[in-house]
């Protein structure tokens, strides 16, 4: 149960800090509040929100006013911004968005004594600032309205269409708007490089040409096809994830006959294009669907071997130890016995892509005393106008097996 109460008068606030939602951080009564559409250093007038989730007690705010501005202050193109809280950062310009971000990611580093001094690269743009999503989940509500529940007042807001996603996913929510009553959500996916779609659930419409309910939808990365199905993961940013794809490779340094694990292998995307370069990729998946979907996209690919399984599970059982490890968990991190298992083995390289910096920084500090280095890490957008950002760790064994 949520119970809203806001001020009725605006609040002068001055914005002291980023927080780790992508707002910035005021004080208020002696407290921190996460404060919405504001930058360090500005001056504002807010309107506060006090509200409980969960028994939890909590304070945020939305700039109204802005009294002092800071010189990275732009205006925001989409008509939702505020409102609407799905992006945090359309009012920044987007070349501060990447330092942003990557001082995000030095921050979470530095709170380990064995990260402080790794080198931490700019962080890689977005090919596209706008319309790169090609996936989304949306709110319907009563007489079929299509949009989104801003995450602190939890006020529902209608899109005629958003800025962050693809041309095709804006047009699948202007033919249904206002179509959807039998439904409270709505998920599209779209693959970019194939005009696929894949629409949840099954709708019984009749004034439309949209299939739904379809099982899957296949995507083109880097000239090869991979089926991706409704449960799976795979990555919002097509041409982003083609990018830091290459990057991992290059980090790999493979000449062709390692043995490489993907760990959190998802629909073998990377499995898949490791696979020209290694000797032998060992995929493991906990997710049978996305399993299954790998089978498909490996067909014909003699070197790799998939195990179905959670990785701390499946780690130990692996008859010989690899070269090379590819890790891609999802935002929680590795499981501890992961880690364990990878400083006893000591693949010689371990290049870890992760979508929270925070996790990344807690694993990686434990592979470091563990004997491990840290080459570099690389934030990545793939995210933009949105404050999570991608990492990719590049890390070597500083002992001999």
């Amino acid at each position: 149960m949520i119970n809203n109460e806001s001020s009725s008068d605006g609040i002068l606030l001055y914005l002291e800090k980023m927080g780790r939602l992508g707002d910035t951080i005021a004080r208020l009564d002696g407290e921190d509040i996460n404060v919405f559409g504001g930058i360090v250093g500005e001056e504002v007038r807010a309107r506060v929100y006090r509200y409980r989730r969960r028994k939890k007690r909590y304070i945020s705010a939305l700039v109204t006013d802005v009294l002092k501005s800071s010189p990275h202050r732009i205006s925001a193109p989409c008509p939702y911004f505020g409102p609407c809280s799905g992006c945090q950062w359309q009012h920044i310009e987007y070349s501060h968005q990447l330092k942003l971000k990557r001082d995000a990611v030095v921050r979470e580093l530095q709170k380990y004594p064995e990260l402080i001094g790794v080198p931490v690269k700019t962080t890689l743009p977005g090919p596209e600032q706008f319309g790169y999503r090609n996936h989304a989940r949306f709110t319907v509500r009563q007489s079929g309205s299509i949009g989104f529940n801003n995450r602190i007042t939890r006020q529902f807001v209608k899109l005629e269409e958003c800025l962050l996603m693809n041309s095709q996913i804006n047009a699948v929510i202007a033919d249904l708007q206002g179509k959807c009553e039998e439904t409270t959500n709505l998920t599209v996916r779209n693959g970019v490089n194939t005009s696929e779609y894949l629409i949840q659930p099954t709708l019984q419409l009749a004034d439309t040409s949209l299939m739904s309910g379809q099982a899957y939808y296949k995507e083109r990365l880097l000239n090869r096809i991979f089926r991706v199905s409704s449960p799976s993961f795979f990555q919002v940013n097509t041409t982003q994830t083609e990018a830091m794809i290459r990057r991992v490779l290059e980090a790999l340094e493979l000449c062709g006959d390692q043995t490489v694990i993907d760990a959190y292998a998802g629909v073998g995307t990377f499995s898949v294009l490791l696979a020209e370069s290694a000797g032998k990729v060992i995929a493991i998946e906990e997710s049978e669907a996305a399993v299954k979907d790998a089978a498909i996209n490996t067909l014909g690919i003699d070197n790799i071997e998939f195990r179905l399984g959670k990785t701390e599970e499946v780690i130990y059982s692996l008859e010989t130890g690899p070269d090379a490890v590819v890790l891609d968990p999802s935002r929680i991190g590795c499981h501890p016995v992961v880690l364990e298992a990878l400083i006893k083995v000591r693949p010689a390289r371990i290049v870890y892509v992760s979508c929270d910096p925070g996790s990344l920084a807690r694993d990686i500090a434990i592979l470091v005393k563990g004997t491990y280095r840290v080459n570099n890490v690389e934030p990545v957008d793939m995210f933009p106008q949105t404050h999570p950002v991608e990492c990719i760790a590049t890390l070597n064994s500083t002992k001999e097996n």
